[in-house]
């Protein structure tokens, strides 16, 4: 299994009113382990960085004036990405970023429940709690000591750290969690909330002892009298 951990940084929050994508970062993981594959880029936004997103972000106009605009970086991004699931902090604002900036040189836009969000996952395990990425590595014990100013990739690569902890710790499952390989077992499960739980045999196994061993086991019991635990009611 696929999966991609994302994120983004823009000039500020809404790109309705023209704020734009100014980075992505995005490492992969394969059956919840790294690869060590990613995707990083610095996008020209087209259009001035406010001084609220330099402090921020510390990317200043003279820094992304010589750096690509998204439609040239666009193609290089969706073929890392493919069809994988996309893990990302706060989802609904990076996908409506990127839907926007996909949509703008004609790309079809991603849809929402391709994305998983691990803000929902954080507050679903830890009600109540603080949610965010730094609260969450002093939860797990994870350094983000690095993460002086927002970035894209350095975030991405400590989300994958969040994410794996937040779905039960790094190591892989092992595929116990997977769906049944043989038609045997898929007759002996069923599928609640995406996870496989066995149910009872449609017909029971036959038993493995012999009539004779039955027999002496019957005559044990009725040796012990009515008094035996097994027979109080």
């Amino acid at each position: 299994m696929r999966e991609i951990v994302l994120d983004t940084e823009t000039t500020g929050f809404e790109p309705e009113t023209g704020d734009r994508i100014v980075e992505i970062g995005a490492v992969e993981l394969f059956n919840h382990l790294p690869t060590k594959r990613h995707f990083h880029v610095y996008v020209n936004p087209e259009r001035p960085m406010p001084e609220a997103a330099f402090a921020v972000h510390g990317l200043g106009d003279d820094f992304l004036r010589d750096k690509p605009v998204f439609a040239e970086v666009a193609r290089d991004f969706v073929e890392f990405i493919g069809d994988a699931r996309l893990v990302i902090h706060n989802a609904a604002f990076d996908m409506k970023f990127l839907n926007h900036e996909l949509g703008r040189i004609g790309y079809p836009p991603m849809p929402m429940d391709r994305a998983i969000d691990t803000v929902l996952m954080a507050r679903r395990k830890f009600p109540g709690a603080p949610a965010s990425l730094d609260a969450l590595c002093r939860r797990f014990g994870i350094d983000n000591s690095a993460r002086t100013l927002h970035g894209a990739l350095l975030d991405s690569e400590i989300l994958a750290e969040v994410y794996l902890e937040l779905i039960g710790g790094r190591q892989p499952d092992f595929g116990l969690s997977a769906e049944p390989s043989t038609p045997a077992r898929a007759e002996r499960a069923e599928q609640v909330d995406g996870t496989w739980r066995p149910r009872p045999r449609p017909v029971p196994l036959p038993p493995r002892i012999t009539e004779e061993e039955a027999a002496a086991h019957a005559g044990f019991v009725a040796s012990l009298g009515d008094g035996a635990l097994w027979n109080r009611t």
